[in-house]
C-alpha cells in the first residue's frame, strides 16, 4: 500500500497511479472540467481568462486541460498555444502535427520499426491471407 499526501488538500490517500491527488479532489477537478467544457460550448469565442473568471477555475488548470487534449480552441478563435518544439500556434496538445510526425518517425527509427512496412496489431508482418485465429492452450 502506497500512502501519499494529496498535493491539493494535503489529505492522506492510497496512491495508485496518475497525479498525486486524492480521489475527492480528482472528482472536484472533473466536475470543474465539465462546467468549463459546457461554458466553452455555449461561448465559442471566449479566451482562457474569460472562462477562468466565469467558471472560477485557475487559468493554469485550463491550460493543462488544453495541453492534455481535453479542451480545444475553436477554429475561429484568436487564442492558441505554442508548440513546445517549434513555437507554431496550435489549438490543443503539446506539439503541432509536423513536430508530432517528426517525433513519431524518430521513435520508430530508434526502435527499428520501418513505418512503410505494414504490421498487424500484434507486431507481425501483415501478408495477404495470413490472418489466422490463434488459440491459447489450457
Amino acid at each position: 500500500m502506497d500512502v501519499k499526501t494529496c498535493r491539493r488538500c494535503k489529505r492522506l490517500f492510497n496512491y495508485i497511479a496518475g497525479p498525486m491527488i486524492c480521489p475527492v479532489c480528482r472528482e472536484e477537478i472533473e466536475q470543474q472540467f465539465q462546467v468549463v467544457k459546457k461554458y466553452i460550448d455555449d461561448n465559442r469565442n471566449c479566451d482562457i481568462n474569460d472562462v477562468a473568471e466565469a467558471c472560477e477555475v485557475d487559468p493554469q488548470q485550463i491550460r493543462q486541460w488544453i495541453r492534455e487534449d481535453r479542451l480545444q480552441f475553436s477554429e475561429d478563435s484568436m487564442v492558441g498555444l505554442n508548440c513546445e518544439m517549434c513555437g507554431a500556434t496550435i489549438r490543443s496538445g503539446r506539439y503541432c502535427d509536423n513536430c508530432r510526425n517528426k517525433l513519431t518517425n524518430n521513435l520508430n527509427r530508434a526502435f527499428g520499426i520501418d513505418p512503410t512496412k505494414k504490421t498487424d496489431s500484434f507486431g507481425g508482418d501483415q501478408k495477404k491471407g495470413s490472418a489466422k485465429m490463434r488459440f491459447l492452450e489450457q
